[in-house]
């Protein structure tokens, strides 16, 4: 890192990603239940503590049968009994026998395989099948799924709720996951107001952003602990951010090269250390990135647009790596064609507000880095290399969800 009075020289995209993917370590894990654990990533694989199935067993509702019995294509079978789910031992079937088995329950010693209750006639005088079953036996064997030691879940894993099923069908409580980021926003701007107090206040703007950039914490896992509107002042600036304690503190407005973009210069003298500013990207490229002891900073332009778009880009990945995942995990790109026509690219990389549909991927008509009309209708981010060519409809795009 280089001092913050060192502006750094503009980078890619990728360069500025991987920056910030080197200084976010996963934070100290904790233990927490399944039902809280949602979201979070585990710090320790998930090892299975017992067989699944634990013993043979139906994975039909039916009845058991040898398949020596079906040989002749019609059979006609004694019934000696019904096995349950949960049940204790069904005993053993022999010539001539079959078990009534319901879903889940224990197989009877011998039995080949379960005739689906459709394929059999009970009466008095036992159980008829015809005609001879082909296909799946419909028996789930011991340990056919998992066995009692096997590695189920590696460590880096998301929790979701695919994920706690496999963890409690392999008998865990409790997970060992990376502890939740803690966030604080920072607005800064002498013009900037709270949501419904601009009305009759001159020439206030509301403060669109500190709403919308904690739902994008919450929803990439964080926990917004505490949020501030400052003015342009770098001593007050300063001050905010020293009372902050937090994992992340996001800097909001401030971070281009006006007379009152105070950001990095009123934090430089509490010794935060640059890792990254000006990135080669349209819209965002004031962003910047740095450290002050443990605590992670990052600087949004105060554009509207802007300011999301980099929020999407840097700070749902950095959130992601604290809580322990991978930058893949959090930047799922997928190929979408083009519904309409999109112009040639510039000498940077662009990152465009769009919505997808069944249909492909729409950038729209404006691409303004202070609009916010338009953010109402936008799921989505299209990514365009510098200097790429014209695309016309149909055409594969790299698409981001935005949110």
């Amino acid at each position: 890192m280089s001092a913050a009075t060192e502006c750094a020289a503009s980078i890619d995209f990728d360069t500025a990603l991987a920056i910030l993917a080197a200084h976010a370590q996963p934070l100290d894990a904790a233990i927490m239940s399944l039902a809280d654990a949602g979201g979070c990533y585990l710090a320790d694989p998930i090892h299975a503590r017992l067989d699944s199935p634990r013993r043979d067993c139906a994975a039909m509702d039916g009845y058991a049968v040898r398949d020596q019995d079906l040989a002749t294509g019609i059979a006609a079978l004694r019934q000696i009994g019904i096995s349950y789910a949960g049940g204790g031992e069904s005993g053993e079937i022999g010539p001539g026998e079959t078990i009534r088995v319901m879903t889940g329950a224990p197989l009877p010693s011998g039995a080949d395989r379960v005739v689906m209750i459709e394929y059999c006639r009970q009466s008095d005088a036992g159980v008829r099948i015809e005609p001879a079953p082909q296909g799946k036996p419909h028996i789930r064997r011991l340990g056919s799924d998992f066995e009692c030691g096997q590695l189920l879940i590696p460590a880096g894993t998301r929790v979701t709720p695919a994920v706690a099923l496999t963890a409690a069908a392999a008998d865990h409580c409790d997970l060992k996951v990376s502890r939740c980021p803690n966030v604080r926003i920072l607005a800064t701007g002498d013009e900037i107001v709270a949501p419904g107090a601009a009305t009759g206040s001159g020439l206030a703007i509301p403060d669109s952003l500190t709403g919308a950039i904690e739902m994008l914490c919450r929803s990439a896992g964080a926990k917004v602990v505490s949020k501030a509107r400052v003015s342009d002042d770098p001593d007050a600036i300063a001050r905010a951010v020293e009372a902050a304690s937090a994992d992340i503190i996001v800097v909001v407005g401030g971070a281009s090269r006006g007379d009152r973009d105070s950001g990095r210069v009123a934090l430089a003298p509490l010794g935060l250390e640059i890792a990254f500013a000006d990135v080669a990207i349209k819209p965002g490229k004031p962003v910047w990135y740095g450290k002050m002891g443990a605590t992670h900073i990052l600087g949004l332009p105060g554009n509207p647009t802007a300011a999301l778009t980099i929020a999407r880009l840097f700070l749902v990945p950095l959130i992601t790596r604290l809580l322990g995942g991978g930058i893949a995990d959090t930047l799922p790109w997928q190929l979408l064609p083009a519904v309409r026509s999109i112009a040639a690219n510039g000498p940077r990389e662009a990152f465009l507000c769009a919505a997808t549909s069944y249909g492909g991927v729409d950038i729209g008509d404006r691409q303004e880095a202070s609009g916010q009309a338009r953010l109402a209708g936008t799921n989505a981010l299209v990514r365009r290399p510098p200097h790429a060519g014209p695309i016309l409809p149909g055409m594969l795009v790299p698409t981001l969800p935005l949110c």
